[in-house]
């Protein structure tokens, strides 16, 4: 079997051991513990029927990319300069490791009397989430640049702004890339969290909304899609990262 093929087959596999651990499970208990697959698989249809699920989802999905997309725009940018100029990097690098251990959902209190019930706290919440990892990536992605390679350029007549765009960037970029796989992570875990702590729409409000309503399957098909959603994140992460590394001249 081709290696292309064992990327189809081990997979699929793997999700059938899943399922048939889930429904060996789901047998020991009660339907409103546990579920069986085919259950959930009915309310998420019967959330597609009613109009709620693509509601919940598309809301979702607009709080987590506005949230993400600007944490990147600033942390980028931010990283690039404090790992370039260590004068810098050395006056602020105190206060961002003070701030950054601290988890972004103790700012929720906060993030809602400043910004009130609604969308506003759960992005807020998303940002702190992904900023400091692409930060930290981006920065330490820079300092490790071979010098040799800023001085090859410089060699060949390279200006600073030249050897910074078609030098520094594309060495780095394996690394900040790093940084924007794991600021994925952290910021869609962080997503269901505050929409279950604050906000009317979303995944996360669905989950809870269920809960109240002891709906158990209904549950699990929110934390089924929250999963499958997060895995295709993950996948158009892989191809733009492959994308740009294939521009650059870092992968195949």
């Amino acid at each position: 079997m081709n290696s292309k093929a064992l990327k189809i087959v081990l997979p699929l596999l793997t999700g059938i051991v899943f399922v048939a651990l889930w429904q060996f499970a789901a047998g020991r208990y009660t339907p409103e513990q546990l579920p069986a697959p085919v259950d959930v698989l009915k309310a998420i249809k019967e959330l597609s029927d009613n109009g709620t699920l693509w509601g919940h989802i598309g809301i979702s999905l607009a709080r987590f990319s506005g949230a993400y997309l600007l944490a990147v725009t600033v942390a980028i940018p931010l990283g690039l300069f404090l790992g370039r100029f260590i004068r810098c990097h050395a006056a602020i690098d105190p206060l961002i490791q003070v701030l950054r251990p601290i988890s972004p959902i103790a700012w929720f209190p906060l993030a809602v009397l400043w910004f009130g019930i609604g969308n506003a706290p759960a992005v807020f919440i998303i940002f702190l989430a992904a900023f400091y990892p692409v930060l930290l990536t981006t920065i330490s992605a820079v300092r490790g640049v071979p010098e040799v390679y800023i001085k090859v350029a410089i060699n060949f007549g390279a200006g600073s702004r030249m050897t910074f765009l078609r030098v520094i960037v594309p060495a780095a970029f394996p690394g900040i890339m790093v940084g924007l796989h794991i600021a994925v992570g952290t910021a869609w875990i962080h997503l269901v969290a505050g929409e279950m702590l604050g906000a009317q729409s979303g995944l996360g409000f669905m989950i809870v909304d269920a809960r109240n309503f002891l709906r158990t399957d209904q549950i699990l098909a929110g934390m089924l899609l929250i999963g499958v959603l997060g895995l295709a994140i993950y996948r158009g992460m892989k191809a733009f990262e492959h994308a740009i590394g294939r521009r650059w001249g870092v992968a195949s």
